[in-house]
């Protein structure tokens, strides 16, 4: 790791580790006599088993304790600190009113094995959740028990598997795949011991529907599409493709992580779709990240709502419960129903949101991305020169000639105070940097991002080094990143 030194303005200095402020004896005391009944843990262990010190940790006192994890948080880059332009990521503001509702008493300490009848509000959230967005995409039902979109992935493929199975197709184990699709869909098709076919995409961005007819069969299980896809383009040939695989007695599975840019505006049960995750995290405002807790819903159509994950939320009269009796049901995929708070959070949004709040939220969030599309077209490489959805994707080939690829202009975006955009995905984009800016961000720091790409694309041409070296105004210089994965330093001592 290169330290960094006061050279610059800008710069931030090297912070002393906790291990080289540390002083032998320094502790943080906690009063004694202030009331608590403090356990001895001598009095229950055998002396001979403690250790008398503990080698190797810092001694410190607490305020250099706090003040250390609080230097930390610092210098965590997060929406609360600038904008974040990941594509297909979505990482758009979350409302702290979604934040505060989770942490209602009733809702944070809800205990997860309650008996059901003691907890009727629980079970109208899920309800009203699963139903909402249900109404949102055009289907008919909902489990809300996978953790992730990628797990929302292997619950509807279990389905779809179920389905088949009953309707006594076993040959059905091959699942075609568009280029443009997102990366974890070939994968949630090996762990369950599907094949998978890829399908071509064509010169506008949408899936090729002569490659498509080519490798349609009768083993074909289903086609796994995300639209708007990778490229963040619509697919207009959707409606063509879902008949194609009806025909063909094949299913259609959409992956809903992109659906921020078509909520409100089009419904994708009505499009032929016949199930899909929705990415909670994504579009409905559950903060990203953390390694959860987070929530991947699958909907699906009425001919699959017997294959849910039980038991499902199912209304009855002016409440909800449970229902076990499902005995074509693929089984739990989880333990208890997911993760509560995640569940009260998006729909909270959804609810202050409305109708009208999601439609203009997906307007808003097309807009913005194709503001900047439009902004930086004439300094970057725009391999589908389209209108775009909530994402627009460049590339590097105009960079290329004058030695800068991707990865520099990602590092000197960092020099700028921006978060790096995602880069080299999609796969069949070389050099590609997928810019996503949600509907939360304004016009001016739209126009601030497209200053700083555009200044970089203009010092890719007159002084490349400066880009190579970058970034050079931030706490950490740029890592040998192959080493950082294959050597990794992991302890504060060589």
């Amino acid at each position: 790791m290169k330290e960094r030194g006061i050279a610059a303005p800008g710069v931030l200095h090297r912070e002393p580790t906790l291990f080289e402020i540390s002083r032998p004896g320094r502790e943080g005391v906690m009063p004694s006599n202030i009331g608590l009944e403090l356990i001895d843990p001598q009095s229950a262990l055998d002396p001979e088993e403690l250790r008398k010190d503990i080698p190797g940790m810092p001694e410190l006192s607490e305020q250099e304790v706090v003040r250390h994890y609080t230097r930390l948080s610092r210098l965590n880059y997060g929406l609360d600190h600038g904008f974040y332009p990941l594509g297909s990521c979505t990482m758009k503001y979350n409302p702290k009113l979604n934040e505060d509702v989770s942490r209602l008493p009733g809702f944070a300490w809800a205990h997860p094995m309650a008996d059901p009848s003691l907890v009727p509000g629980i079970l109208e959230i899920q309800g009203r959740l699963g139903d909402a967005l249900c109404e949102i995409t055009g289907m008919d039902a909902a489990t809300l028990q996978p953790s992730a979109g990628a797990h929302g992935e292997l619950t509807g493929l279990m389905m779809i598997r179920a389905h088949h199975e009953k309707r006594g197709d076993q040959a059905r184990k091959r699942v075609l795949i568009p280029t443009s699709a997102h990366g974890t869909n070939p994968a949630s098709c090996a762990l369950i011991g599907f094949s998978v076919t890829e399908v071509a995409t064509d010169p506008d961005g949408n899936t090729d529907l002569e490659d498509l007819k080519k490798k349609l069969g009768p083993d074909v299980a289903a086609l796994m599409i995300t639209n708007p896809n990778t490229l963040g383009l619509f697919d207009v040939n959707i409606v063509e493709i879902c008949r194609m695989m009806h025909e063909a007695g094949a299913q259609v599975y959409a992956d809903g992580a992109n659906t921020n840019a078509v909520m409100g505006k089009a419904k994708f049960g009505a499009m032929g779709v016949d199930l899909m995750h929705i990415n909670l995290h994504k579009t409905f405002t559950q903060p990203h990240g953390g390694g959860g807790p987070g929530a991947g819903p699958v909907v699906c159509k009425r001919h699959l709502a017997d294959f849910l994950p039980s038991p499902v939320v199912v209304r009855q009269g002016r409440s909800y419960e449970y229902d076990h009796n499902r005995p074509d049901s693929i089984g739990k995929v989880r333990s208890f129903q997911g993760s509560f708070n995640v569940f009260s959070r998006s729909l909270t949004y959804i609810l202050t949101m409305g109708a009208s709040g999601l439609t203009e939220a997906s307007e808003m969030a097309v807009l913005n991305a194709n503001y900047i599309l439009a902004r930086l077209r004439g300094s970057y490489h725009l391999p589908y020169d389209r209108r775009c959805m909530h994402e627009c994707v460049f590339s590097d080939q105009h960079l290329e000639p004058h030695g800068v690829k991707t990865l520099d202009v990602a590092k000197s975006l960092m020099d700028y105070g921006f978060h790096p955009p995602t880069v080299y995905f999609p796969l069949i984009v070389k050099g590609a940097m997928m810019i996503e800016p949600t509907e939360t961000e304004s016009k001016e720091t739209l126009d601030r991002f497209c200053d700083a790409m555009i200044d970089i694309a203009e010092r890719a041409k007159t002084d490349p080094e400066s880009l190579l070296r970058a970034p050079e105004f931030t706490v950490v210089g740029r890592l040998d990143e192959t080493r950082a994965a294959r050597q990794p330093v992991l302890c504060f001592k060589d």
